[in-house]
């Protein structure tokens, strides 16, 4: 299989520049997700420049996965376990009793995911470039 961390790493940051958009027009939950996706790509694409298999859609998981000698702080931890609770809530109406995503990520919410996203990306970005 082809090498192919650059692009994983392109569309990465196009995410987080969807994220950010989204963040100004004030769909928060969106900015929460593509924020999320935004760095799972990123760890993604670290993966793929190491020759590794990412399975999952874990960020922390998968940054615990890397080997001790690229492993990232446990500032980076934190950040990715909280990109991890917005893979599925921000998207269905069903994570919640009542209401709409919509109704549950605020700005705070979506500006927090958006510099989270924005450290992985560049702790990934360091290792691989």
């Amino acid at each position: 299989m082809p090498e192919r961390s650059k692009d994983w790493l392109s569309q990465a940051t196009r995410d987080l520049e969807k994220a950010e958009k989204d963040l100004l027009w004030g769909y928060y939950e969106w900015a929460c997700f593509t924020a999320q996706q935004a760095a799972e790509k990123a760890v993604k694409a670290l993966f793929q420049h190491l020759h590794a298999d990412a399975w999952g859609h874990s960020i922390s998981k998968l940054l615990k996965e890397l080997p001790s000698n690229i492993a990232p702080d446990e500032g980076l931890i934190e950040d990715a376990i909280r990109l991890d609770r917005n893979y599925i809530p921000t998207r269905y109406p069903n994570g919640f009793d009542t209401g709409a995503p919509k109704d549950y990520f605020t700005k705070k919410d979506a500006e927090d995911a958006c510099e989270a996203a924005k450290r992985i990306i560049e702790f990934c970005k360091s290792k691989i470039c």
